[in-house]
């Protein structure tokens, strides 16, 4: 057996490569269900004691570049050496200068093989993030389908996975494939890392995909919102629905996303990109979505100050006025109605906490949740 090659014999333990592919195929346009999870060595990590994160944040990965370098140093080790000799130290799942040294401290070549080898042969996730780290670190473009096949399995692997493709070629395009197929503190990691790419292709999907409804958005809603120059691109609302449902999400979003990430309060053009949205929306035929983030919208205009919305009193009645407006349809509150009676879960919220300021045609038989 090669450095580069091996076979999974009958009975052997499903390798997560594996595992990501299958479920990849059955799905290949969606995310995993459940992120993949439960993993294929989820028995031997459940039932062990987790080896202890270092205090000192800057000691992390260094037990784990020792067994790299002593392996290293070996030029008959084979990767298959590696599979099992990370258990009981601490693997961090986010890039690490010190594995990073370690692969630099190695033959190019080598170190590019072995890792190869462990993400696409390895059955435990502690070998398989050291391989998929060593790829990052020296890997080519021709990694690029490794690197997207175990990125699938994202809540573990998308950081490394994400940083894997920033020094990449047609880095890009591979990240914004795997954007659309990974959800969660996965969706996070690979969003963050496109807002980092300053191209037409990236901003154009950042403004209308990268919000998938997930709370976690919240993290990078606001900062999607800064990079794309999102009130720049106000003008392509007349032509593009998708956007202006994204705009949406992005709106709802940082209202309640204190503490995560940028918001409306500290979003310098608050103020125009809400304006815009209520212009464009009402144009729009309804959904259960499209009524709820207005619905969220105007509870938030309500309850709040101006300044939670970085705009003037009269501005805040405005908009205010604009979304109860469409609210207020006879065909949206019918669309309210409609999801209410099928339990949607949006419009079941909607209609126990709502707050007793906002009135809805749509609710007018349901007392709205008072926190008493």
């Amino acid at each position: 057996m090669s450095e580069t090659t091996g076979r999974v014999l009958p009975g052997s333990p499903t390798t997560l490569f594996d595992h990501a592919l299958r479920l990849h195929q059955d799905t290949p346009g969606e995310p995993l269900r459940r992120d993949g999870e439960p993993y294929p060595d989820d028995g031997l990590h459940r039932h062990r004691k987790s080896p202890r994160t270092p205090g000192d944040r800057h000691l992390a990965g260094r037990e784990a570049a020792r067994i790299l370098d002593a392996h290293f140093a070996s030029a008959s080790a084979h990767p298959s050496e590696l599979t099992d000799v990370f258990h009981d130290v601490h693997v961090p799942i986010h890039p690490n200068e010190h594995i990073a040294a370690a692969a630099e401290r190695a033959d190019r070549g080598r170190v590019r093989r072995t890792g190869r080898w462990l993400v696409r042969y390895g059955t435990d996730r502690c070998s398989v993030t050291v391989g998929l780290a060593l790829v990052a670190a020296v890997g080519t473009a021709d990694d690029i389908p490794l690197i997207q096949t175990i990125g699938l399995l994202s809540n573990h692997f998308g950081p490394l996975a994400a940083h894997a493709f920033e020094s990449q070629p047609g880095e890009v395009e591979a990240l914004l494939w795997l954007a659309e197929r990974v959800t969660g503190w996965g969706r996070v990691y690979v969003v963050e890392a496109l807002c980092g790419l300053d191209t037409p292709a990236a901003r154009h999907w950042l403004l209308r995909r990268a919000c998938d409804g997930d709370f976690l958005n919240g993290y990078f809603a606001g900062k999607v919102a800064t990079v794309a120059r999102l009130h720049e691109a106000l003008a392509d609302l007349d032509t593009d629905s998708e956007m202006v449902d994204h705009i949406g999400r992005l709106l709802h979003l940082m209202s309640d996303c204190g503490g995560m990430g940028l918001t409306l309060a500290h979003y310098p053009h608050s103020g125009v990109v809400l304006e815009a949205h209520a212009r464009h929306v009402g144009s729009l035929s309804p959904t259960m979505e499209r009524y709820f983030t207005i619905a969220v919208l105007t509870q938030h205009l309500t309850t709040e100050s101006p300044e939670a919305v970085r705009c003037t009193a009269a501005q805040q009645e405005a908009l205010r006025g604009t979304y109860l407006e469409i609210l207020d349809r006879e065909e949206w509150t019918r669309t309210a109605r409609a999801g209410l009676a099928a339990d949607d879960n949006r419009m079941r919220w909607l209609a126990d906490h709502r707050t007793p300021q906002l009135r809805l045609r749509a609710f007018p038989d349901r007392e709205p949740d008072t926190g008493e």
